[in-house]
């Protein structure tokens, strides 16, 4: 747990080791720092040099000799907090600068728009997708066509992505493609009516995303997810259009 903690600060174990031997020494001579550490004293001075621009480790020279001293473990919150403040201002500048203008660098639509993914952890992903972008736009609400045959193995996965759903305020609209299906909180629901069997198929339309999950076999998912303006709007027409006339 300590060593996890002095990774975060950007210490390594060589620098954490040392830092942990002044602490017992006191002011204490490369010599000794290097006999107590059991680091041989070439390693020990380049990383007591890494120290002290970190701010971690201080020296004073005594006659033609340096001596070292650790900082008051105080030191390690504080840079720990001040990385924290360095985080946030890039998370900041991420979400209102650079990943707009990174954004504005892409097409509308091109090869990377379009992404596969297999099996179970494939369609948590997709599943957790569709969360993350919804739960961001100012209407919280996606589309989805279903079919019955594909419902055992949806959220099979992800067991609580309804929970999830209902937790973060987004509106669901569902167009049952056969019979099933059960009412959900926030859930809106119409069945189109069919004659015999379906396959097993569900759309969702999140723009600017639309996933398209179907059974590769009898019990082997996979998904194609799109992101494209001008596709998920196209989708989303259909939708609304057919929405209404159930």
């Amino acid at each position: 747990m300590i060593q996890q903690a002095f990774e975060q600060l950007g210490l390594t174990p060589r620098e954490t080791q040392l830092y942990q031997t002044l602490l017992q020494l006191g002011h204490a001579s490369i010599r000794d720092i290097a006999e107590k550490s059991g680091i041989n004293r070439g390693a020990a001075y380049e990383s007591l040099k890494q120290l002290q621009v970190k701010g971690i480790v201080s020296y004073f020279p005594k006659g033609k000799r340096r001596f070292f001293s650790a900082e008051s473990p105080d030191i390690l919150l504080r840079l720990a907090e001040e990385k924290q403040q360095r985080l946030e201002k890039t998370i900041e500048s991420l979400k209102t600068t650079i990943i707009p203008s990174l954004q504005q660098q892409q097409p509308d639509y091109n090869q990377a728009n379009v992404r596969y993914y297999e099996g179970d952890d494939g369609i948590e992903w997709v599943l957790r997708d569709i969360l993350d972008v919804v739960s961001q736009q100012e209407k919280k609400e996606y589309c989805v066509f279903s079919s019955k045959p594909i419902r055992p193995y949806l959220y099979r996965p992800f067991p609580t992505y309804t929970k999830h759903r209902v937790k973060l305020g987004i509106n669901v609209k569902v167009i049952a493609i056969g019979d099933g299906g059960e009412e959900a909180e926030l859930s809106q629901r119409k069945w189109i009516k069919t004659d015999g069997a379906v396959d097993a198929s569900y759309i969702a339309i999140y723009p600017p995303k639309c996933a398209i999950i179907s059974l590769a076999n009898n019990n082997f998912p996979s998904a194609v997810v799109l992101e494209s303006k001008d596709i998920a709007k196209a989708q989303q027409i259909i939708f609304d259009t057919l929405w209404k006339l159930l």
